[in-house]
């Protein structure tokens, strides 16, 4: 048995340009496989994990989905607002731990404007429980002081002391901005790989400050400088979402009836964790997408194995017949071409194995700071040897197939070369 694999070992090395072809196939099928799976896992996981530690979601009465998506991804708009006696009230229930106010609707090239106040730097919770940690500066004060996202403050090349102006809408245009009204830059967020990165914070008394005479959605004559609005005492009249804490996660479910049926206004309280389950079950056939596609990566790699296989197993049938003639068996040639086949698949998942933490290692912080995915460095899972589990015994059952036709092969007709 040793002798044989051996033998076909030294076999492999005398056609080393088609054997490295082949290993490169399997390597390279192998890694993109992997990566693919890698890519998924942490894509799903970075999505679930994109708010945490917040049990409830409050909004204006509108399906789950739709609310996740404005209130923390910052996609879309809300179907109406809440009134803040309704949100003072629902903050001081029993039940409630902290309340985070969020108030949505303008932008500042691109980026949502997130209106709040110091609980949402205190209790938002993302990833597995982390907290938002400052990179720079500190947490606005004043009323106009702002703190924004690291994409933010990446991509338009922002540092702590420059101003911004805040456009009204979605949409920045010169005749919406609230160009009389700079905000100053006073702090600037560690990357979380969620939106919050792509988010400009400003307080609640500023998203009030900066509409006065836009009351009916336009510019209707000159608005007060931000000094005579600074001596002003402003208190919120709207907000679009309130994130809630409870004091225990058993008072979920009654805490949410109590807000889907509250008579002041129509409601939706919704969980957080259910909705993102919802929302990436919309998107699964994208995932599968991705599996379908490396799976036939896989599969080409196989074939291109094969074919390899095939091709050589013509030109050595002189080979197969010496071997034969020296006392080989049938099946030693047939388990000659088998253990080929094994090794070369062997060593495509270790090279493409190795090659994908390779590239991981070269271009993680570069995936991270660009689409806010961390892939972390870690072993295999149980799930990924089982894939290269899976594409070893294929590429053994792939060799199979040349060894049937050398082990049919007979002893005359090496010999005997056919032009």
């Amino acid at each position: 048995m040793g002798a044989i694999i051996r033998l076909a070992w030294q076999s492999l090395a005398n056609r080393k340009a088609t054997a490295i072809l082949t290993l490169l196939t399997v390597a390279i099928s192998v890694t993109l496989l992997l990566g693919v799976e890698k890519v998924r896992t942490q894509a799903k996981s970075s999505f679930a994990n994109t708010i945490s530690e917040t049990d409830l979601i409050v909004g204006s009465r509108s399906g789950q989905v739709n609310l996740l998506l404005y209130s923390v991804f910052r996609i879309g708009n809300a179907t109406n607002n809440i009134d803040w006696q309704s949100f003072q009230e629902i903050s001081q229930h029993r039940s409630v731990k902290w309340a985070i106010p969020i108030s949505l609707g303008d932008s500042h090239r691109g980026f949502r404007v997130i209106g709040t106040n110091g609980d949402y730097f205190k209790h938002y919770r993302y990833g597995q429980k982390q907290s938002l940690q400052l990179a720079q500066g500190e947490v606005f004060d004043s009323l106009f002081e702002t703190v924004i996202g690291a994409d933010v403050a990446r991509k338009l090349d922002y540092k702590i002391g420059d101003e911004i102006i805040i456009a009204h809408g979605i949409s920045d245009q010169s005749f919406n901005r609230h160009d009389n009204l700079p905000f100053k830059i006073v702090g600037i967020l560690e990357p979380t790989g969620t939106p919050v990165d792509r988010s400009v914070h400003v307080s609640l008394p500023a998203i009030e400050a900066i509409h006065v005479g836009w009351e009916s959605g336009a510019r209707l004559g000159p608005t007060p400088d931000a000094d005579v609005l600074a001596a002003q005492q402003f208190e919120p009249k709207q907000i679009t979402a309130v994130l809630l804490g409870l004091n225990s996660k058993i008072q979920t479910f009654a805490l949410q009836r109590y807000i889907n049926t509250y008579t002041k206004e129509p409601l939706s309280a919704i969980m957080p964790g259910i909705a993102l389950h919802e929302l990436w079950s919309m998107m699964s056939v994208a995932e599968q997408a991705l599996l379908v596609v490396s799976g036939f990566v896989v599969i080409a790699g196989l074939l291109g194995m094969l074919t390899s296989l095939l091709t050589s197993l013509n030109e050595r049938r002189r080979e197969m017949a010496i071997l034969r003639a020296m006392g080989a068996r049938p099946g030693h040639i047939f388990f000659l071409l088998t253990s080929e086949a094994t090794l070369l698949t062997a060593l495509g998942v270790v090279v493409g194995t190795s090659l994908l933490y390779l590239i991981l290692l070269i271009t993680q912080p570069i995936i991270q700071s660009q689409f806010g995915l961390l892939i972390p460095i870690t072993a295999p899972t149980n799930y990924e040897l089982l894939l290269l589990l899976l594409v070893q015994l294929a590429g053994m059952l792939v060799g199979i197939i040349p060894a049937i036709r050398a082990y049919r092969h007979s002893l005359s007709d090496g010999m005997t070369i056919k032009v």
